[in-house]
Order: structure tokens, then sequence, then C-alpha cells
């Protein structure tokens, strides 16, 4: 399961991050709504823990904008606030729960799986494009009927690509959504590497060499030419 933690609190953040990390989920972090709903926008997640006191963009206002946009994944929403009245606007902006600091970890991490638990009856649809397949429930990439082992950078640029299918992906915008919660943000050379090795594993499980074209100046595309008609 993947889990988007967006949190401006270092501590909070560090500490439940690690919590979730060490119960097998999947944790991607953002310090400000801002990044958070880039993240939520680019990536399929499973859940997201939303604070409600944010940076660049407050909670509730992250949370509408989701909904609005038709985005259904559950918002278990955590804030210093416990007056009835803050639950009411944030449950009415579309959160899923509602857990007030200092939480108890224990209880926090059952409503987690509560909500884990009612989203994955509902199902998550494929990512495809031509053969490339991507389940995210259960994050395995496939090229037909060979798994792809990916790194967690190249499951990141296959989802990237898929959920943004016949765009072209400027060098800048993969450093931006890939890089950018990770301090220093590299090179385009790194860019290049993971794309190199991806391209590789592709082809060692039947894909076309241009399943992912290079549009020199500009970035990288998935082939328009080679998306089956609907």
């Amino acid at each position: 399961m993947k889990i988007l933690l967006v949190e401006d609190d270092d501590r909070i953040a560090g500490a439940l991050a690690e919590a979730l990390t060490d119960r097998h989920y999947v944790v991607e972090t953002a310090a400000d709504g801002r990044a958070g709903l880039d993240l939520a926008e680019a990536f399929e997640y499973d859940l997201i823990v939303l604070d409600l006191m944010l940076p660049e963009l407050d909670g509730i206002s992250l949370c509408r904008k989701l909904r609005d946009r038709g985005d259904r994944t559950p918002i278990l929403m955590l804030t210093a606030r416990d007056s009835s009245s803050d639950k009411v606007i944030g449950l009415d902006a579309g959160a899923d729960d509602y857990v007030v600091k200092p939480f108890d970890l224990p209880e926090l991490l059952a409503r987690i799986r509560a909500l884990l638990r009612r989203s994955s009856t509902a199902g998550t649809p494929l990512l495809t494009w031509e053969k490339l397949q991507l389940d995210p429930s259960t994050l395995q990439v496939q090229y037909g009927e060979v798994p792809l082992n990916l790194t967690p950078k190249e499951y990141g640029l296959v989802e990237l690509f898929l959920r943004n299918p016949g765009r072209v992906l400027t060098r800048d915008l993969i450093l931006e959504r890939l890089w950018s919660f990770e301090g220093d943000i590299p090179g385009e050379d790194t860019i290049k590497v993971h794309m190199r090795r991806l391209r590789q594993k592709l082809r060692a499980a039947g894909a076309p060499n241009d399943l992912i074209e290079t549009l020199y100046g500009l970035g990288y595309r998935l082939n328009p030419n080679l998306q089956p008609p609907v």
C-alpha cells in the first residue's frame, strides 16, 4: 500500500513515516500543501494523511481541490484543533477521517488500516499503454505477461509516463516530480542513466525500442503510434 504523508512538522513526519515504513507501507512525504497537491496529481496513492495547517496551501483547500477534480483517494486529516466545528469543516471538505494531535500512534495506525480496508474493496484501475501495465494497488509493473523488477525511481518514471499519456515530459519536470523531495536535485545525466536502465528492462521483456521516445531538446513521451485504438 502506498501512502502520501503531507506534514510540515519534520519531527511528526519523520516518526510517522518511520512507523508506517516499519509496517511495510510505501511512504512518500511532502512538507507543504502545494508539494502535496503536485504529488497527489502525479501519482496514485492508497491513502493521503494530511495535516490541516500547512504552508503554501492549507489542508482544507488541498482536500477540496482533490475532491473537486474527482480524486476519491481516502484522506485522513491531522490537526491540533479539537473543536467540533473544525472537524465538520474537514469532513465537509471531503476528508474521510479526522485525528487530533497529539495522537496515539496505535489508534492512528488502526484508523489507517480501516480506511485502507474500506477503499480496497472498490478496486483501482490499471494504467496501461500498448502492452505496458501498472497496477497501483499492488505496485506491480509488467510488459505483456513479463513482470518487471524495477527500482523505486524506475517505477516512478513508469507511473509518471502512464499518468501523463501522450504528454512530453521535460527533464526539469521529471526531476521536480521524482527528486525534489530528496534535498539535493541531481543533474540531467541522472535521468539519462535511469531512462537507459528502464529501457533495457523493457526491451528484455519484449517491448519495442521506441516505446518511450526521446524528443531531443524537449524530453520524453510514450510513443503515441504504439497505443492501440480504443
